[in-house]
């Protein structure tokens, strides 16, 4: 598979740049908007606070927005590529296999019947959803003698994705409040969102971005076929429930802070691997930051759209999922 960053030095030389645009993404995420704000009074709503209109808005809403944002295009952009590579299949990601779905479903039905609300309840939901979710679509694809395939794990999913935004859309249409509630989240959003949102799901987050980079080695090995991995020494059931564990916390935790997001675990993973190559020492971390950066772009895109009025990211990322996943779809290899 050729590449565009052939050497090591070019791959990091990549990654610094990539770092680079990620701040600088975050920044302009706090700058711009319906106001627009200068970046000398970014500074200085930190270090000289004066409680005026301008300060607050950076505070509670637009910088919880940038670092959610982030955090949330890198996990579901790792979790694709990890999807990607488990399974075998170019298509494989949080929002296809219905993992997306299920932890939506979790919250929705948990406000609908029970009254959940709070930001770690729903965080919990998510994490619950998305492991269940998980579980179903590996036992589906695995039915019958051939054992897990690319085809029918995508089936699976396709299936729970179904039932499961079908049942969520139900539980809203019942419940009157509910359906005022987590409407705007259902679609995907990273809007309105505060600072307590976001230290609830970060740490399971980051720890499991931290997971992905240090499974990075074995993920090598398993993408070469579980037989060859088995043969040099790999513990390969291990190393799936390692991989399952990590998407699990991965996309539970972004739905739990943004919404049910879409097209961005499969989008990046292909971007970086035309990038870097297959190798997911370099894999992770590029899709981590390029995840980052897609989102916070469609983000501060979704601002000027429908200028002044703000679209929800997810409908954002939908349009610029939705042409690159019918171009894979027809070319028909990963």
């Amino acid at each position: 598979m050729s590449t565009l960053l052939t050497t090591r030095s070019q791959k990091i030389v990549g990654l610094l740049i990539g770092l680079v645009l990620l701040v600088a993404g975050m920044v302009c995420s706090i700058a711009f908007g319906v106001t627009n704000i200068s970046w000398h009074t970014i500074v200085q709503s930190y270090t000289d606070y004066n409680g005026s209109q301008e300060h607050l808005i950076i505070q509670t809403a637009r910088v919880p927005r940038a670092f959610i944002a982030a955090i949330a295009g890198a996990s579901l952009a790792v979790a694709g590529a990890l999807m990607q590579g488990i399974t075998r299949n170019p298509l494989a990601s949080p929002s296809l296999f219905g993992i997306n779905a299920g932890a939506a479903f979790f919250i929705v039905a948990g406000s609908a019947f029970f009254g959940a609300s709070g930001l770690t309840t729903f965080a919990t939901l998510a994490f619950i959803g998305a492991a269940v979710t998980a579980a179903i679509v590996y036992i589906l694809g695995s039915i019958g003698s051939d054992g897990l395939t690319p085809l029918k794990v995508t089936l699976a999913g396709a299936a729970m994705t179904a039932f499961f935004s079908s049942l969520s859309l139900g539980c809203l249409l019942t419940g009157g409040q509910t359906f005022d509630q987590v409407l705007y989240w259902f679609v995907g959003s990273v809007a309105g969102r505060d600072m307590g949102i976001f230290t609830t799901a970060a740490p399971y987050m980051g720890l499991a971005l931290l997971g992905a980079f240090v499974i990075a080695r074995h993920m090598n090995l398993l993408t070469l076929g579980e037989d060859v991995a088995t043969g040099l020494g790999q513990k390969t059931i291990f190393i799936k429930l390692a991989v399952g564990v990590i998407i699990v916390l991965l996309a539970g935790g972004s739905v739990s802070i943004a919404g049910p997001i879409a097209f961005i675990g499969i989008v990046i993973p292909h971007i970086t691997r035309y990038l870097v190559g297959l190798d997911y020492r370099w894999v992770i971390p590029y899709c981590a930051i390029l995840g980052g950066i897609l989102l916070l772009g469609a983000d501060i895109g979704s601002r000027y759209i429908a200028f002044p009025k703000e679209i929800p990211v997810g409908v954002m990322t939908a349009i610029l999922g939705v042409p690159f996943f019918v171009y894979i779809a027809r070319r028909g290899d990963a």
